[in-house]
């Protein structure tokens, strides 16, 4: 059971009989990870990127200050607003991953990372809409950064709309670079996002890029482990949705009860 009314439980939790599904999507979320970051940093470090000494100072603080810059850039020269929101997507995302990079160990750790990352996907929002093409290096950065989101999410609400980005972000990743690696992830994103059948689409594309047997069917045996996976959150989204309906209905036009999605015990987390 949970203790305390307070306490924050993540949409995927690692726990009970699921735990074995959710480690092959934190490996997935690992490797592109890290390729995001190679994306952002290269071969060089973040200090040399950016052009900060940062004597004392960690990656997500140097980044921070990038961030901060980026934006009173954005106010000051609005002709190239849509190159500077990239740069900002860009190193939001790079803050939040330096901080994971570097360990999380509180609450208040993973508190500032979901922070960071929501304001990344209000800045990929802005980019979206004055960007002509949107750069495909932006979104795949994007993409895991979403689904690493809505891994640390606090209801179904909020996951299923950060993993409907992750989802759209690599699906335009794979649509310009099909590859069975960018089409495979983006048919692993969009199983969460509750539509099987595009998911199974994408699934398709993939395994037409295999190169070899093995790696058609251990593409194949992944994803239908993760869909399993899949399938437990959509339950529980239908779940929170008829427990708010019931709640509002039984405030009767009072002052609205505590959020229902606080995820204390449910039957995603196992407890």
């Amino acid at each position: 059971m949970a203790q305390g009314n307070n306490e924050h439980r993540m949409v995927f939790d690692i726990r009970g009989r699921r735990r074995h599904v959710v480690k092959f999507v934190y490996a997935l979320l690992a490797i592109l990870m890290a390729g995001s970051l190679f994306l952002v940093t290269g071969a060089v470090n973040l200090n040399s990127i950016f052009g900060t000494s940062s004597s004392g100072e960690t990656a997500a603080q140097v980044a921070e200050k990038q961030a901060v810059a980026i934006e009173r850039r954005i106010a000051k020269e609005p002709a190239k607003e849509e190159v500077l929101l990239g740069n900002l997507t860009r190193a939001r995302i790079t803050v939040a991953n330096s901080m994971i990079s570097a360990g999380v160990t509180s609450e208040s750790g993973v508190e500032e990372v979901r922070t960071q990352l929501n304001k990344a996907s209000e800045d990929w929002s802005k980019y979206l809409a004055a960007a002509k093409e949107p750069s495909l290096g932006v979104a795949s950065l994007v993409a895991p950064a979403m689904f690493q989101l809505a891994e640390i999410s606090t209801s179904t609400d909020q996951a299923l709309e950060n993993i409907k980005v992750a989802s759209e972000a690599q699906t335009m990743v794979a649509e310009k670079r099909p590859s069975l690696g960018t089409w495979s992830n983006a048919a692993i994103y969009t199983l969460f996002t509750l539509d099987y059948k595009k998911a199974e689409e994408q699934k398709e594309e993939a395994t037409k890029l295999a190169n070899t047997k093995f790696e058609r069917e251990s593409f194949e045996n992944k994803f239908e482990e993760v869909e399993k996976n899949a399938k437990e959150f959509g339950k529980q989204v239908k779940l929170e949705e008829v427990t708010k309906k019931s709640q509002q209905s039984e405030s009767s036009g009072k002052e609205a009860l505590q959020n229902p999605l606080n995820l204390g015990a449910s039957p995603l987390t196992g407890e």
